[in-house]
């Protein structure tokens, strides 16, 4: 099976690929390469924008998956319009074009942002996506978009990501527990904004898990499907990464508490995702932490402006105004 990977040298493609790779498929991908090339020598790499595929191109491949995009809030409240144009136009126009070059399946990274506000409600995929967060909207529209395509031919799998997050070649520190951890080690301190509000927490490595499995489900499988390793309050999550970085580093650290209001509280079930692909998560918070601490020398430049997608964005966009 051939595969291409629309934004594959990025925070998740860079670990998922090598697995891809141990199980024999051949994998190319499309990429601006914004952040890198963190991927196996031997993957082809298309350095060209989204729009510019044509459906000549895509006509060898047998799935395609859309990993690109501008990824989260910041960015997309940074350019509202470069985010509807990355997350909604570019997975929209890259679906149509692989439907045009008979590609059998479409697997769309989404996120669980659309669901926005919830009180103590766990949310499946019928249930009201409200996201008003230009982000939210963006990665909604590009989702509906995928899955109006979808028929007999032409099998389309919609993942609503919680937050990822855990140890990846190209390494993120802009993500909640990434964050929580690089901060404990920088400056002994965890800022918890909010300790009310749930997140659904994504393992890079259970990441990786639910694509292989989508990768590899009957050709008869379409549909929008929750991922999460499993539903925490931000004060929780600081509790756990405090107590493993002291546990596992001997590190000393601190919680600042504050109740800043948030306009995003959602936690998911991922039922279906199990009965449908057998999506089992293998990990949790504690596990990310710990592979976090075992990979920190990998990473412990905290500064490095390429582990912040909203600074690298802003550099772009300052020196030639590049669209996502």
């Amino acid at each position: 099976m051939k595969i291409c990977i629309a934004g594959g040298a990025g925070y998740i493609g860079s670990l998922l690929i090598p697995k891809l790779l141990d199980r024999g498929y051949e994998v190319e991908v499309v990429d601006l390469l914004w952040f890198g090339n963190h991927l196996p020598a031997e993957v082809k790499i298309k350095q060209k924008d989204i729009f510019d595929l044509t459906e000549e191109e895509l006509q060898d491949y047998d799935q395609v998956i859309f990993l690109a995009g501008l990824s989260n809030d910041p960015m997309a409240e940074f350019s509202p319009s470069l985010n509807f144009i990355a997350n909604a136009a570019a997975p929209a126009y890259l679906a149509y074009m692989a439907k045009r070059a008979g590609i059998k399946r479409y697997i769309y990274a989404g996120s669980c942002s659309v669901y926005g506000y919830t009180v103590n409600e766990l949310y499946n995929e019928t249930s009201p996506a409200i996201s008003s967060s230009p982000y939210g909207i963006s990665k909604l529209q590009g989702e509906q978009a995928a899955m109006q395509l979808r028929d007999d031919t032409f099998s389309v799998i919609a993942f609503r990501q919680g937050t990822v997050c855990g140890y990846s070649p190209r390494m993120r520190l802009d993500l909640v527990v990434n964050t929580m951890f690089k901060t404990a080690l920088q400056t002994g301190k965890i800022t918890v904004n909010n300790p009310a509000i749930w997140r659904p927490i994504l393992s890079i490595q259970d990441a990786a898990s639910a694509y292989i499995r989508a990768v590899e489900a009957s050709y008869e499988i379409s549909g929008i499907f929750n991922i999460s390793s499993g539903n925490y309050t931000v004060g929780e999550l600081g509790d756990i990464v405090k107590d493993v970085v002291t546990a596992e580093l001997g590190i000393a650290v601190s919680l600042d508490i504050k109740h800043i209001e948030d306009y995003r509280n959602y936690k998911v079930t991922t039922e279906k995702a199990g009965n449908m692909l057998s999506f089992k998560p293998d990990h949790s918070v504690e596990t990310i932490v710990r592979d976090l601490a075992r990979e920190k020398d990998h990473f412990s430049d905290f500064d490095n402006p390429m582990y912040y997608n909203i600074q690298v964005f802003k550099e772009l966009e300052g020196t030639h105004g590049s669209r996502g």
